[in-house]
């Protein structure tokens, strides 16, 4: 199946484009090429082949979550270098 330049003329109107003649016969040749390497593509057998739902099949790499004990606010609040009972304290951002 071959686009004619009069296709990619019609095509570029519905697309709103303008180009000139050279770049219509350029275009003209680029999908023609195109659609040469498609038609290459469907002469390959592919009935051996299964369907992929996803190109990389990856398996689940996330650890399980373990709780564990967490910071003291007393630990936490140890180097700060102002602190108002159980809060850091910084400066007024406003």
């Amino acid at each position: 199946m071959a686009v004619t330049f009069k296709e990619v003329e019609q095509i570029a109107k519905l697309a709103r484009l303008k180009f000139s003649e050279e770049e219509l016969s350029g275009y003209t040749t680029h999908l023609n090429q195109i659609l040469a390497y498609i038609e290459k593509l469907n002469e390959l057998d592919t009935e051996s082949i299964k369907a992929l739902s996803h190109p990389i099949e990856n398996e689940n790499v996330f650890r399980d979550d373990i709780t564990k004990d967490s910071l003291s606010t007393s630990d936490a609040l140890k180097n700060s270098p102002q602190k108002d009972d159980q809060f850091f304290k910084v400066p007024r951002v406003i």
